[in-house]
């Protein structure tokens, strides 16, 4: 198996909000019946209806207020780290955790988007973004 992720699909309890949210971010939508995948640099981004996600894995899924899971959106500056946690909040998500520099030396906070799933927003100054704002750990 190649070092890679395709797509990150996340169950939500309510597709349209979800996708309400996330659209309020700025991201743009690829519609298909009952998914709403947003085109990433290299990845795909998806919604996907949480009973429709056990029924399709076959498992069942506790929906908790912050599942165990979260992602990471890094930008350029300690500034940007600001701004996009405002939009978060403005788009209708909640600051888990305000904005501050950290224990590993970069800057960041939390926010969480309707279903709670946990989004990191990080400047790390060693590993700066590449050119299309790709990330790689340790630098671009």
């Amino acid at each position: 198996m190649e070092q890679r992720l395709s797509i990150i699909t996340l169950g939500v309890r309510d597709i349209e909000k979800s996708k309400h949210f996330y659209n309020a971010l700025g991201w743009k939508p690829h519609s298909e019946e009952g998914v709403i995948a947003y085109n990433l640099n290299s990845m795909a981004f998806a919604l996907y209806p949480l009973e429709a996600l056990q029924e399709d894995a076959t498992v069942e899924m506790a929906a908790t207020s912050h599942p165990p899971f979260s992602m990471a959106y890094n930008v350029n500056s300690k500034e940007d780290v600001s701004a996009v946690l405002e939009e978060a909040v403005r788009a209708g998500g909640k600051m888990v955790k305000p904005a501050q520099d950290v224990f590993w030396g970069g800057y960041s906070g939390y926010f969480s988007d309707p279903d709670g799933y946990l989004w990191e927003v990080a400047y790390n100054p060693f590993s700066p973004l590449g050119t299309k704002n790709d990330f790689q750990w340790g630098g671009a």
